[in-house]
């Protein structure tokens, strides 16, 4: 019974990070919109991160205030996830598709997952069993064939926008490893709020505060920078650190890699940008490759139980 209970909840944790990469898609066309319109990377970081830190504090001081509180001692630990770790991976993406093609913004952020393997295998010596392997490997050239990297001329694109991304992808990777650590000890809305709350804290002291909101934005922006801020940020990123929660930074990072095929399908249906043969076969590949990863999570949790079954009937 605990097994299936199990089951269950990494069933529950794929599906929170598969929606999350689904909001993620969406927002990264629309902060491209945003850009394109006259909005900087630094008013949308600062937008998204004050945004979404005011409304989370509200609606927990509404339902849930114990949620709210936080051991002294740890406040370290919330002042470095939400700078290095929220902050970090706000700005860094956006400040990406500010300089580069989302595509090529997306994969190289995409490059996080394999960032997560190496420091679960070199700090935390956790052994990644060949079928995990085979799936960082899939999902990783899948994202390539997606965003489709094979037609991006790389050494013409803007360097620091290539740096940035690079940066983006670490930024997420800390995020995801060191998340896992606070939710040892907290509730995941916990975690996020006070990620968000630092996070916005730093920005409004790095950037001129609340500069970003005294600007005339169109009706049309307000509704991206909405988006952005709820649907693109708060409700993702509580559904990544829940996923987290359930299933581990490594398969959550990995699973995380639906995103591009959301922009894709996205920009196909709103920007009638067609998909071609290989990068519908990316998709396919990125897809099998999670539930191949799903797969071996529940058989190694079934394990246990089949074994006990059989030296119970070995006695």
């Amino acid at each position: 019974m605990k097994s299936n209970e199990s089951v269950k909840n990494y069933r529950w944790g794929y599906l929170y990070v598969v929606t999350a990469a689904f909001m993620w898609g969406v927002s990264g066309s629309s902060a491209k919109f945003l850009f394109n319109s006259g909005v900087t990377p630094y008013q949308l970081v600062q937008l998204r991160l004050t945004i979404s830190s005011g409304l989370l504090l509200l609606w927990l001081s509404i339902r849930n205030r114990s949620l709210l509180k936080i051991d002294p001692k740890d406040i370290l630990y919330f002042v470095l996830f939400g700078t290095v770790g929220m902050a970090g991976v706000q700005f860094t993406y956006l400040f990406t598709i500010s300089k580069i093609k989302v595509a090529a913004a997306i994969l190289l952020q995409y490059l996080a997952p394999s960032f997560i393997a190496i420091h679960s295998v070199v700090f935390m010596r956790d052994k990644l069993s060949p079928l995990t392997v085979m799936a960082l490997v899939g999902a990783t050239f899948g994202c390539y064939l997606v965003v489709g990297a094979y037609n991006l001329e790389i050494l013409s694109m803007n360097i620091v926008g290539i740096l940035s991304g690079i940066l983006s992808a670490i930024t997420f990777a800390w995020y995801s490893v060191h998340g896992e650590y606070g939710m040892r000890r907290y509730n995941p809305w916990t975690v996020l709020f006070f990620a968000l709350f630092f996070g916005a804290l730093v920005w409004n002291i790095l950037h001129p505060p609340l500069e970003a909101f005294m600007h005339a934005y169109s009706p049309v922006q307000w509704a991206w920078i909405l988006y952005i801020g709820v649907l693109g940020t708060l409700v993702p990123f509580g559904l990544y650190l829940e996923g987290i929660n359930l299933i581990r930074s490594t398969r959550a990072s990995i699973t995380a890699t639906l995103e591009p095929i959301t922009a894709g399908i996205v920009s196909y249906i709103f920007l009638n940008e067609i998909m071609e043969a290989a990068q519908i076969t990316g998709g396919i590949i990125i897809i099998a490759s999670i539930i191949c990863l799903q797969l071996n999570q529940e058989q190694d949790e079934k394990a246990p139980s089949i074994l006990r079954a059989r030296s119970h009937t070995d006695e």
